[in-house]
């Protein structure tokens, strides 16, 4: 997964745009795939745009281009990058960002926010300008079986045992925050027969229990392909399937850990809907790493062709000297690239940007938009066959 933010596979938590997402839902009559896209996008125009869940201010191309350090190191170059003035962020340490660092410990959850070395910890934590508070919880410990590359979560072969109360205990959490979206990740539990998958069902079955309403986004791991691991949490009642491809085929045996492969990632995402054709798909793709844009065309068509419908793409940046050095970074030019041509492909949502990550406050903005439409039309369409099915009805008695 897009690791620096969230790395393993976390809980994202939403507690003040709720008022500005309960009015994307409408009864609008279903119509073309083209004309309804353009109509949700057209009511995100009118709330925040992207910009807005931003911290970083906008550089103008003549201030990136005026920037005098390097962008990409050259081949056997050893020097670490300068760290570029878009990627510069600073760390609010408010009431906000205490009170939800107060509340994690109390529960005893780790958050992949502090375990990454997230570079938005402050902005989401503290609410930021726009007072959206998010925290990220990893499920399943904060110790993961896997090594990427790029991830500074802790590594081991065998893990502490699952805590049986966790599932309750994060729903109960959930519950009290009076939540509209939230993300579920965890690490990598190789070591377990299901991979924990079981675990994470459970989470979400009792935060549905608890919530109905609430969407439930899942940043899962890939189980080492299992397919049963991947229709259990499908038909958990979640409702965003994710995980994240992370890099290029060709970088993917130097980036990821070897139990980890490009095709098995497009398998298990394609597979998951398959399970379950309701579920939105999405993952993510991290950008400096040294990868050529013929190879980030092509991971963008793969993901399409597997059916993933949301895409993020961002800035690696190396967590500590132990891990991959960053090879080039990315202008926000360059981002936003990539984001007119993931519209272009035909992905319902595309946030790329320096310091997107998989899970991102403004992705959450719009994927429920588009959660809040398929349920109305859902609706709407269960609503004309009782109709139908009372009107056949009423003429067999007559």
């Amino acid at each position: 997964m897009l690791r620096q933010c969230v790395p393993k596979s976390p809980v994202r938590v939403h507690t003040s745009a709720r008022g500005i997402l309960r009015g994307a839902a409408t009864n609008a009559p279903a119509t073309a795939a083209k004309e309804k896209l353009e109509e949700i996008r057209g009511r995100l125009e009118k709330g925040p745009n992207f910009q807005d869940f931003v911290q970083n201010p906008e550089y103008t191309r003549e201030e990136w281009t005026a920037y005098e350090g390097k962008l990409r190191r050259e081949k056997g170059e050893n020097e670490r990058l300068r760290l570029p003035p878009w990627l510069k962020t600073t760390i609010p340490m408010g009431k906000n960002f205490a009170k939800i660092k107060t509340q994690l410990r109390e529960l005893k959850l780790a958050t992949v926010c502090e375990e990454a070395r997230c570079p938005n910890i402050g902005e989401c934590w503290g609410g930021g300008e726009h007072g959206t508070q998010t925290a990220t919880i990893m499920l399943m410990g904060d110790t993961c079986t896997r090594g990427c590359r790029f991830c500074s979560v802790k590594t081991a072969r065998k893990p502490p045992p699952l805590d049986p109360a966790e599932p309750v205990n994060t729903a109960k959490a959930i519950a009290s925050w009076g939540l509209d979206y939230i993300v579920l990740t965890s690490v990598d539990r190789d070591d377990l027969p299901d991979g924990g998958s079981n675990h994470i069902a459970e989470t979400v079955r009792e935060i549905k229990a608890r919530n109905s309403n609430i969407f439930v986004e899942c940043l899962v791991p890939d189980f080492r392909g299992d397919l049963t691991c991947v229709e259990t949490i499908a038909n958990s009642g979640l409702d965003v399937y994710a995980h994240n491809i992370e890099t290029v085929e060709k970088l993917t045996p130097f980036v990821r850990d070897r139990r980890a492969h490009y095709r098995q990632t497009l398998s298990v995402l394609q597979q998951a809907k398959q399970f379950n054709p309701k579920l939105v798909t999405k993952s993510s793709i991290m950008l400096g790493l040294g990868e050529t844009d013929a190879e980030i065309e092509q991971t963008m068509l793969d993901l399409r062709e597997a059916g993933v419908e949301c895409l993020t793409l961002g800035q690696y940046m190396q967590p500590t000297n132990r891990h991959l050095k960053v090879i080039e970074y990315v202008t926000p030019e360059k981002f936003k690239h990539w984001e007119q041509r993931g519209n272009e492909l035909g992905f319902l949502y595309t946030a790329s940007g320096p310091l997107v990550r998989s899970s991102y406050k403004a992705g959450e903005f719009f994927i429920t938009s588009i959660l809040k439409n398929r349920q109305a039309q859902t609706q709407q369409a269960d609503g004309a066959q009782t109709q139908q099915a009372d009107a056949a009805q009423t003429t067999q008695e007559q």
